[in-house]
């Protein structure tokens, strides 16, 4: 490995950026949001409550008043009994009242002492109307007045009651102190409960993430440590692809030492032959490396055809990959005659190269070694999973002792023809790397050999 492998090895993997963070980011900014929208309306309702009580107190003193007044023969209003709030004897004590009328002197309560409270004598209340006022330097005050024509008297009178907001001030800003402590404490709850939460439900990621260094480090090869169902799928998946490259890993394996067994038998009679110097060593080498560049090129098409399925979920339409082979192969064998039946727009979970080369395998020995009429037949048991291709000829067949041999690598029923014996094991492998299988039987029609070609539909696949 080089320096620079080393660098990229090293280096920290591309993220972006954190679950936990991004989770409890969320979290805070929805609590955040939900105790100001909540404290907020609950603000409103509590001093609305607080204020409505301070206001029906001084409605109850207001229809006190109005209750107790009388107009005198004089013309002027009093109080036939005195109202019940010893405050309003104390001067300045907070709480007042007066009595205004057109034409007539204020009527105050002794609280005012020698003040009075402005009074808008310029509309009608005739239902109370409360308000607040500024009239008195450094002492807001809450207003509650209404309009009253009393019996025997032409007069309008103004009826006011006014309390300082001190109190009501108090009141508010007590129930806001508390408010603010009550959902602070609830803000800092939920934010402990949300990163509980994240760190519990983080916590079969982690589980994973050592499960794996356990992997790399003690040599197990499964994940197998039980997990909730929202992660099971991932450790089924990773477990998956961990069996898929052992499988790979061991399919490279055999791959290395069949071409090492291949190629080890030629090399060594060629060494013998150099070593003995041998008179037909030329003829020797020519010959074994022939032998060699055919197990070399059965192991490549082994190869590309491995590579090519890890790609990804491979499609090929059956009708048409026949087609392109019957083309080719009638140019090589012109007196032949080939039919083409069935579904031609089956389709199969494989690469259209590898398919075509299987193909092309088989209607070419069909063409090679039968007595000149090929029938190809495309899905002709219709399964739902798989998808089957009859490769038929009018030849001598091959003999069922003889059908399972036939696909070793080298092996040839008739010398007498050029090849190179590996065409059905190249086609019995390359079906079988993509799931598929392969089988020799006689056919009914021709009376030659049947080739059974059996590969997983697209979307149907079989591992």
């Amino acid at each position: 490995m080089s320096a620079k492998d080393l660098d990229q090895a090293k280096a920290p993997a591309p993220h972006t950026g954190s679950l936990s963070r991004r989770m409890l980011l969320i979290a805070a900014v929805w609590i955040g949001l939900l105790l100001l929208g909540g404290g907020l309306a609950l603000d409103r309702t509590l001093t609305g409550l607080v204020t409505r009580n301070f206001d029906a107190q001084l409605q109850y003193l207001l229809n006190g008043m109005i209750a107790s007044a009388e107009v005198g023969p004089d013309g002027e209003v009093f109080l036939n009994r005195p109202l019940g709030d010893q405050r309003l004897l104390e001067p300045n004590s907070g709480l007042y009242w007066q009595i205004r009328g057109q034409g007539h002197d204020d009527f105050p309560s002794r609280s005012l002492w020698d003040r009075t409270l402005d009074v808008r004598t310029t509309h009608i209340d005739k239902e109370p109307h409360v308000y607040d006022s500024l009239q008195f330097p450094n002492e807001p005050l809450r207003v509650i007045e209404r309009t009253v024509q009393l019996p025997g008297s032409d007069t309008v009178w103004y009826f006011t009651v006014a309390e300082r907001r001190a109190e009501l001030d108090r009141q508010i800003g007590q129930v806001r102190r508390i408010l603010v402590r009550s959902f602070a404490v609830l803000g800092l709850g939920l934010f402990i409960m949300a990163m509980l939460q994240t760190w519990l439900g983080l916590g079969p990621l982690r589980g994973v993430r050592l499960a794996i260094q356990k992997m790399r480090t003690a040599g197990a090869n499964r994940v197998s440590e039980p997990l909730p169902l929202e992660v099971q799928p991932l450790v089924e998946e990773l477990n998956g692809l961990l069996a898929h490259t052992e499988r790979q890993a061991e399919e490279a394996r055999t791959h290395a030492g069949n071409l090492a067994h291949a190629l080890k038998t030629p090399l060594t009679v060629v060494m013998n032959a150099a070593t003995a110097q041998a008179p037909d060593l030329a003829d020797t080498v020519i010959r074994e490396a022939a032998v060699m560049r055919r197990q070399v090129d059965h192991h490549l098409a082994r190869a590309r055809a491995v590579g090519r399925r890890g790609v990804g979920q491979a499609r090929a339409n059956v009708g048409e990959s026949v087609e392109a082979v019957l083309r080719a192969v009638t140019r090589l064998y012109e007196k032949a005659r080939f039919d083409l039946d069935g579904k031609r727009d089956a389709l199969v979970a494989i690469e259209r190269q590898d398919l075509d080369e299987i193909l092309g395998n088989l209607i070419e020995n069909a063409a090679k070694y039968g007595g000149g009429s090929v029938f190809v037949t495309i899905d002709p048991t219709g399964e739902d999973a798989w998808c089957e291709i009859w490769v038929e000829d009018d030849g001598m067949g091959i003999p069922e002792a003889e059908r399972e041999r036939i696909f070793d690598r080298g092996a040839r029923l008739d010398t007498g023809k050029p090849g190179t014996g590996l065409g059905l094991a190249i086609v019995r492998d390359v079906a079988e790397i993509y799931g598929g299988s392969v089988l020799l039987d006689e056919s009914e029609d021709l009376g030659g050999l049947l080739v059974k070609l059996r590969l997983p539909r697209a979307g149907g696949v079989k591992g």
